[in-house]
């Protein structure tokens, strides 16, 4: 008797654990631009790399990595809070494989874009390449899974798309190619119909939960305040006029994604908010400067200009917002993430 009641608790006890397993999030799956891209571009020819100090010095081990901060990025922090792993790797870095990736794995290029035109610029990976990646790392994943688990792995896989601020900055206002093709407006619509497309054919190949991150402040970035010098470097509204009407329309596009697909998970996370209240009440959270990066000058250094021979690096990347001219130090993408986690991301915990 003793047995049989023994065994039926355990009997429950796995289907417990059994149902908290199928509930957790196996994996991230992440595709962007350098805010989530942990080094893939050290394995492309292209100028936009971070694989040498000073980056990465507050990583593990102060090692470079090729993630554009002093340590690590919002979705491995994303990562580490559902239980996973503390950082994911690049799919191009040759030191993981498929066992390494099937906890987690990004396709991101730092600056790339919606547009092909965007990764262009720099001759980084275009959007639609890291969708043939993601391809290629399913067939990996069903050879080392099997068809029906890896499958159920992937519909239950968390997939974090973060990219769009290189289609302005990189792109449409620096060069006319686009800004004559397009108002703004219909640019931000041109860029959504990428994504909405993009998040069609995730859903296609059995993604089932989806997180695609909208614009933040980018008026705000030290590069942009720079050159707004006639207004004493204050963020440029234009800019943040155009992250929150782009940010608008990509919540509409959500919405209906979510009535077409069905079975779909899809939210929308949004920093602008919450990196606005950093920079509008930096004391708030411990920071001292939001104007200026912590590398070099702070005020337009990035990738080989914000190298260990710059004498103007910071010693406490804390106190600032900004990494580099372009990119949050890893106590903002902490900060973030939490965020997103606590608040948009719950639906998948």
């Amino acid at each position: 008797m003793a047995i049989k009641v023994f065994s039926f608790f355990f009997f429950v006890y796995l289907l417990v654990e059994m149902h908290e397993i199928r509930a957790m999030v196996p994996a991230v799956i992440v595709f962007g631009d350098s805010t989530v891209d942990p080094g893939n571009n050290n394995q492309i020819s292209t100028v936009l790399k971070s694989n040498f100090a000073p980056y990465g010095r507050d990583y593990f081990g102060g090692q470079p990595t090729g993630r554009f901060s002093n340590g690590r990025i919002a979705t491995d922090f994303i990562s580490e809070a559902y239980g996973i792993k503390p950082a994911i790797p690049a799919y191009l870095d040759p030191k993981f494989d498929i066992r390494d990736f099937a906890t987690g794995v990004s396709f991101a290029s730092a600056g790339t874009g919606y547009d092909n035109a965007t990764s262009d610029v720099l001759s980084v990976i275009p959007f639609w390449k890291e969708m043939v990646y993601y391809k290629e790392f399913q067939d990996k994943l069903r050879g080392y899974l099997g068809n029906d688990i890896a499958n159920h792995h992937l519909s239950e896989s968390l997939h974090l798309i973060s990219i769009g601020t290189n289609d302005f900055l990189e792109n449409y206002y620096p060069f006319p190619t686009r800004s004559s093709e397009y108002p703004v407006d219909k640019y931000e619509i041109f860029l959504i119909g990428i994504a909405s497309n993009f998040i069609r054919e995730l859903y296609n190949l059995g993604a089932r939960k989806i997180a695609i991150s909208g614009l933040p402040p980018m008026g705000c970035l030290p590069l942009e305040r720079t050159t707004n010098i006639m207004h004493g470097s204050a963020c440029i509204e234009e800019y943040n006029d155009v992250a929150k009407d782009f940010n608008q329309k990509l919540q509409d596009s959500v919405t209906e994604l979510n009535r077409e697909l069905g079975g779909i998970q899809l939210v929308m996370s949004n920093p602008y908010y919450k990196l606005l209240e950093m920079i509008q009440n930096p004391i708030l959270f411990g920071f001292e400067n939001v104007a200026t990066a912590c590398c070099g000058t702070g005020y337009f250094e990035m990738s080989y200009m914000c190298d260990r021979m710059n004498p103007f690096t910071c010693s406490d990347a804390n106190k600032y917002i900004f990494w580099d001219s372009f990119h949050p130090t890893e106590k903002t993408n902490f900060i973030l993430a939490d965020h997103a986690f606590k608040t948009t991301l719950t639906v998948f915990r």
